[in-house]
């Protein structure tokens, strides 16, 4: 299955902007490197793209790689995501990507308890044996960590994007409450239905607290699935529109959780679900 396929979904990709692009280089394999999904997203007129590693501070890559990609028409950026990997919640790991331009930080994902302790169908498995541990971001009286309040902030005072990751809907409503009431404008949780298992009620409720809701499109298309091919759908949702699976929307709204244009729908191939 290819793009020229699906015209409705090349339409849709005109413009858009991806969110969630899990290319290369990553421990987990991937079908694409950072080149070539901007190659893609230029091909496709995409106003810019986000690339996602559950492992390192994708700003980096980009910086290696500016020789290639600075003739590309479709910008890209980085963020990172505070796995172990890059010692949990570091705030000093989070300034140094945002200060070299960062434009997401994604909190715990698979070093989130809520991925530890329950294995899930469908998450890809590493060409590596990577140590992992579980990066808690509350303490047992279940506040939030005073790292965490660090990172909030630093990503205020970026006016970047701050994704839940994949902890627990709780810990995700706890997350977008501290961080809207510290100034963060541009927050997001993905794939609700997967991993973080958060139902209509609490989407409405992270909605509700100025979050946008990610869902995955190819996780709804089984000719997708069947072809090894993910497609990643940012339909954002705040107060006043509700996410539906049927309804991607793009907001020009201020405060849409892009990483640096206000289109906020996006939909490409990826080459895993997550």
């Amino acid at each position: 299955m290819t793009l020229t396929s699906l015209p409705p979904l090349a339409e849709a990709l005109d413009g858009a902007v991806d969110l969630h692009c899990h290319s290369g280089p990553n421990p987990f394999s991937r079908e694409f490197d950072h080149v070539e999904a901007a190659r893609d997203g230029e091909r496709l007129n995409m106003r810019g793209i986000l690339v996602k590693s559950h492992h390192h501070n994708t700003v980096m890559d980009l910086l290696a790689m500016h020789r290639e990609l600075d003739g590309v028409a479709t910008p890209i950026f980085g963020g990172i995501a505070l796995n172990a990997q890059v010692g949990g919640l570091n705030p000093y790991a989070v300034a140094m990507s945002l200060q070299m331009g960062g434009r997401a930080v994604w909190f715990p994902t698979f070093s989130s308890r809520c991925h530890c302790e329950n294995e899930h169908h469908g998450f890809p498995e590493s060409d590596y044996d990577i140590p992992n541990r579980v990066v808690d971001v509350v303490d047992a009286e279940g506040r939030l960590l005073d790292a965490a309040h660090e990172v909030i902030d630093l990503v205020a005072e970026a006016d970047v994007l701050l994704s839940a990751g994949h902890l627990e809907p709780a810990q995700s409503a706890q997350l977008f409450a501290a961080a809207t009431e510290r100034g963060v404008r541009r927050m997001i949780l993905s794939h609700p239905n997967f991993i973080v298992d958060a139902d209509v009620e609490r989407c409405r409720q992270l909605a509700e607290l100025g979050g946008y809701i990610e869902h995955e499109v190819g996780m709804y298309d089984p000719r997708a699935s069947a072809s090894g091919t993910r497609g990643c759908w940012s339909s954002g949702s705040g107060p006043s529109a509700p996410t539906t699976r049927s309804s991607p929307r793009t907001s020009d709204s201020e405060g849409a959780p892009c990483p640096s244009t206000p289109s906020c729908a996006s939909v490409r191939p990826c080459s895993n679900e997550a």
